[in-house]
């Protein structure tokens, strides 16, 4: 296991004192500081310990969002923050809590590459494995961050399922001058039904990796507690988690605050998945005592900062705790960086594929995911591609797979990576109309009725459906009654279903027409969905397929753009169309 050793130019502990509340000033705007005094039974304070305060910066979810933009600080931002705790204290380290390396046309060309780039660039020490950090499949995932990055990367939970012994490191001890502090990698469990599941199987279907999914969450704390447990007898004073694990209720059991509730012995849990935005907030552990627990958001919006502040003292006993997060700052020399590398990439990203007489976003006015939860004008163009373009009875698209909307005005090859950016492949399968009530079931499982007073719909999930072909509506009175096996993938519908009328449309005639259940239709979606079971559809894996892998997913787009639309997108191909109807 690595040990990391920093050895710089001391500053005099008053001139770090003021530099450190000059600090805690300039995050308040995203996030007041909340002290928290350690309360360490059986310490043993040390007269050999650095007096100087510990600074660590850490990110989240940043998807490659490299470029200085109106609400993202980039990697300029970032490197300008790295260089200003550096000049309050000599102990900075810099981690991220994973989904860094996808998201972006850059990251999709470089199959991630670009961003290990840039990371190694902005000086990161350690890393912990995101869920979409297996887009680009295990085997590249692999090469680089054992070959090409130089942080290090930790997991606890990211196991040979063959063997059970961890993929990486579970921890690495960081020793600032004596001061010795553990970060633990926790991966969320949900990595392979959110990644591409077939990335995790031998040619048999067998799983090889597993993260500690199932029951009901334990085997991730039992995994979590032995990591913590041996790190601090490694002599580790402090234990901090670089987690994935995220808030979402639709995350139970594994979200950051179950595993904190179910642990002991962790001091500070940084986290993503989520996106949630977390300056501090004091959560219980098992043992009654309270964790930190901070998230940055996502795409650099905000960089936290947790810090160790010894009071200029070398005993621990008096020492706090505490996070903020720092919001944008003035862009540094590491913008030329990103320009270099993305210059070999614009002329091809600039191409204009199409013309759009309005904006088709993924979000409402208030900022709401609408393509994860409801019906949108940029989800029904993509589906309408995939079901033009293959030639289907109806297509499906993830909402989670949409991660961009398309701006008014030209329409780039760049606009339509940033819409597609994973690379998946065009797919159809024959499959039943009960294959397909059952499919629609599991989508919308999530889905809730928009509450009084709020500003959009809740209940969102990244396996929400877009659909062409066919219209339905949802009864959100009706609790789902999907069931999921222990790896996440769907297994039954076990009462009543919640997803009502459903009707598939003629294709000669343009007419709706009651599903048949005992029918056979023709479904188009993405190669992570049928057939690796991605976000835990794995009803059609073994089903024989009329079309595998036809073309890429921006290629089925921009196909459909300037062979069926003309190069035009107008509000009558595009719009909103009353396909899913929310009760």
């Amino acid at each position: 296991m690595k040990r990391f050793h920093i050895i710089k130019d001391h500053l005099t502990t008053k001139y770090i004192s003021l530099l450190l509340v000059s600090s805690i000033v300039l995050a308040a705007s995203a996030s007041a500081a909340v002290t928290w005094q350690l309360a360490k039974k059986g310490t043993v304070d040390s007269k050999n310990r650095s007096t100087e305060p510990i600074l660590i910066l850490y990110t989240n979810d940043m998807h490659c969002a490299a470029e200085t933009e109106e609400h993202s600080l980039g990697f300029a931002g970032l490197a300008a923050i790295k260089d200003w705790a550096e000049t309050i204290s000599p102990y900075v380290t810099l981690a991220d809590c994973g989904d860094a390396v996808q998201g972006d046309a850059a990251g999709l060309l470089s199959e991630g590459a670009y961003m290990i780039d840039l990371m190694n660039e902005a000086g990161y020490d350690l890393c912990t494995f995101g869920n979409h950090e297996f887009d680009f499949g295990m085997e590249r995932i692999l090469e680089l961050t054992e070959k090409r990055s130089k942080a290090q990367y930790v997991s606890c939970n990211f196991l040979d399922a063959k063997t059970g012994k961890t993929v990486t490191e579970p921890y690495a001890i960081l020793d600032y001058d004596g001061i010795r502090a553990a970060f633990i990698g926790i991966s969320t469990p949900e990595t392979i039904t959110s990644s591409s599941p077939a990335e995790f199987m031998d040619e048999e279907g067998n799983y090889t990796y597993e993260f500690c999914q199932g029951e009901q969450g334990t085997r991730l704390y039992d995994t979590v507690q032995s990591a913590a447990d041996q790190a601090r007898q490694e002599g580790a004073d402090y234990v901090i988690a670089l987690a994935h694990l995220g808030t979402a209720e639709s995350v139970q059991p594994y979200r950051s605050i179950d595993v904190i509730a179910h642990t002991s012995g962790i001091d500070a849990v940084l986290d993503g998945h989520s996106h949630s935005v977390i300056g501090q907030e004091l959560v219980k552990n098992k043992e009654g005592r309270e964790v930190l627990l901070s998230s940055t958001g996502s795409r650099l919006a905000n960089v936290g900062c947790l810090i160790i502040d010894t009071k200029g003292t070398q005993q621990l006993s008096d020492d706090t705790l505490k996070t903020t997060l720092i919001s944008k700052e003035a862009a540094s020399q590491m913008e030329t960086s990103v320009l270099s590398i993305l210059a070999q990439y614009e002329e091809q990203l600039q191409e204009v594929a199409a013309y759009a007489d309005a904006e088709l976003s993924v979000n409402s006015k208030s900022g709401n995911r609408m393509v994860r939860c409801r019906e949108t004008a940029i989800g029904n163009l993509c589906a309408d591609a995939f079901r033009v373009i293959s030639g289907a009875d109806l297509a499906v698209v993830n909402g989670g797979g949409i991660r961009a909307g398309i701006p008014a005005g030209e329409v780039t090859q760049q606009d339509i990576l940033q819409v597609f950016p994973f690379g998946n492949q065009l797919c159809a399968v024959a499959c039943t109309g009960q294959d397909i009530l059952d499919l629609l079931e599991f989508a919308c499982r999530n889905i809730e009725k928009e509450p009084e007073n709020a500003d959009g719909p809740v209940g969102e999930s990244g396996g929400f459906l877009q659909v062409s072909g066919i219209r339905f509506a949802v009864d959100t009175s009706v609790e789902s009654s999907c069931v999921q096996d222990e790896q996440g993938m769907f297994a039954e519908v076990a009462g009543r279903r919640r997803v009502q009328e459903v009707q598939i449309m003629d294709q000669k005639t343009g007419e709706y027409l009651e599903l048949n259940p005992g029918k056979t239709y023709t479904l188009a979606s993405t190669d992570y969905l049928l057939l690796e079971g991605g976000d835990g559809f794995g009803m059609f894996r073994d089903y024989v397929f009329l079309n595998r892998q036809m073309m890429l997913d921006r290629q089925v787009l921009e196909k459909y753009l300037r062979e069926e639309l003309g190069g035009k997108i107008s509000g009558g191909s595009a719009g909103v169309q009353g396909r899913i109807i929310v009760k």
